[in-house]
């Protein structure tokens, strides 16, 4: 049984279809005879025009989750001493990683070479 279009835009975009006759969403069959089709009523509509779209992917880089080199710009000073180098002066920031009724973790990177770790 097909009746009118479907409310929303044309097959291809990025947003869904809804029936015209009951306002559900469609859903879409795959294979030989593509179409959308609702789960509620009869409605079924035919797919004829084939739609083709290449995207080239763009590898994301990894960000520290720390927030990068800048997150270390404007951070104190402590005595620390460095578990790579043996350097005792490392700068410091505190984050609440965990749940907050647990105390803070305080990352640590050393003033020599750059070593991290935390505590």
């Amino acid at each position: 049984h097909v009746s009118a279009r479907p409310r929303g835009r044309a097959a291809g975009s990025r947003t869904m279809l809804f029936c015209p006759t009951c306002g559900n969403m469609l859903l879409i069959e795959g294979g030989a005879g593509t179409k959308f089709f609702c789960t509620t009523c009869p409605y079924i509509q035919r797919v004829t025009t084939k739609i083709t779209k290449s995207i080239t992917l763009e590898r994301k880089t990894v960000d520290d989750v720390l927030g990068g080199a800048a997150a270390w710009e404007n951070v104190d000073q402590t005595d620390a001493l460095c578990p790579a180098c043996g350097h005792r002066r490392a700068y410091f920031m505190q984050l609440q990683i965990r749940s907050a009724d647990e105390p803070m973790t305080t990352f640590y990177k050393c003033v020599a070479c750059s070593g991290r770790w935390n505590d």
